[in-house]
């Protein structure tokens, strides 16, 4: 079965508007995902790449514009300046990392609407993702144990860490990104390519 690694960062709002897009698609060729929660901050830091709230006000402003058009034209509600953003993100990166696991050994859980569930939380609902509370919901709306979120955390962080490694190895600049072999597909915009690459790969 063919991989798609996919690099998402549970505070980026386009990783959130892409929806459940990639799980259509990878089910459609019959793919697997491999799930790999990154540091897109420190992903920016290695790049130059200034976070944004330090760009510059006119990128600022057509962000939030294109936010609040991609959500209309997929029909997600979004709030484009959410109450809780940005906040920690480590808790949720390691209830997807952990929850993957869990999805592998015991087979059941969806880890696509975990994460799925955990953006909507952040730039639909109006909840702040380092709350142990808001994970746990999360978790048990996939169909996963609410204890996942209570596992060790650094054990999930250094697996989180590895992944920014292999993100940067990978040529990743930002999220949502998605890697087949050497094809690097970045945004959610790029969903239409990946399906299209995947056509004539399998």
């Amino acid at each position: 079965m063919t991989q798609i690694d996919y690099y998402l960062f549970p505070l980026s709002p386009f990783t959130y508007l892409a929806g459940t897009k990639l799980e259509e698609i990878a089910q459609k060729h019959g793919a697997s995902v491999n799930y790999k929660p990154f540091d897109l901050f420190r992903v920016f830091a290695e790049h130059g790449t200034q976070p944004p709230g330090k760009r510059h006000p006119s990128r600022q402003s057509y962000r939030l514009q294109e936010i609040a058009r991609i959500a209309r034209m997929n029909n997600l509600p979004v709030n484009p300046q959410p109450l809780h953003w940005p906040t920690d993100p480590k808790r949720a990166a390691a209830a997807i990392i952990y929850a993957q696991e869990f999805a592998h050994e015991h087979s059941r859980g969806d880890v696509g609407k975990l994460s799925f569930e955990i953006l909507s939380a952040c730039w639909a609902r109006e909840q702040d993702i380092a709350r142990e509370d808001v994970i746990e919901t999360c978790l048990t709306a996939a169909g996963f144990d609410a204890g996942i979120a209570q596992r060790d955390l650094q054990s999930a962080l250094d697996i989180y860490e590895r992944n920014t490694d292999e993100a940067l190895a990978a040529n990743v600049f930002g999220a949502p990104t998605y890697v087949h072999g050497n094809e690097v597909f970045w945004g959610q915009d790029r969903l239409p390519y990946l399906d299209a690459h995947l056509a004539v790969t399998g």
